[in-house]
């Protein structure tokens, strides 16, 4: 699939990094350093506009290696990207770590996935179908 894609940042673009990826990295687009305290939240910009087919969505999520390493991860991931949005993608980024942390231009701060989706529509109904589960919520299927 081809997505068209508008970039207005001095970086290289989203690649795959190896040959079974599903995310390509997203870099910080920013004209000065972005200092993030402990439980701080800041938008990244990155310089990156798509143009996404109807039924794709552009998933932003975390970089496991900043949140493991240095407990940066993206707040309201998956980030969602829908079809019809047009302006530069931007990653919502908190610190959950007891320290400063800094982010520079071109820095790798999310990943972008790309997803299928089916648009639907509800039908209301006086009741659904019993199953074994029925109504038992959280841990209810053995988790302990």
């Amino acid at each position: 699939m081809v997505i068209k894609l508008l970039n207005r940042s001095n970086n290289p673009l989203p690649k795959y990094e190896s040959k079974n990826s599903a995310g390509m990295d997203l870099r910080a687009f920013i004209e000065s350093k972005i200092v993030l305290f402990p439980l701080n939240r800041k938008l990244v910009k990155t310089g990156l506009s798509v143009q996404l087919p109807q039924g794709i969505e552009a998933q932003v999520r975390p970089r496991s290696g900043l949140a493991l390493k240095h407990g940066i991860t993206v707040l309201n991931t998956p980030g969602t990207i829908d079809s019809d949005y047009r302006g530069e993608i931007g990653v919502i980024l908190i610190n959950l770590s007891d320290h400063k942390f800094e982010i520079n231009n071109g820095d790798r701060v999310a990943q972008l996935v790309f997803a299928k989706h089916e648009s639907i529509e509800f039908q209301t109904v006086e009741s659904l179908e019993n199953t074994a589960r029925g109504k038992a919520g959280f841990g209810s299927t053995g988790i302990k």
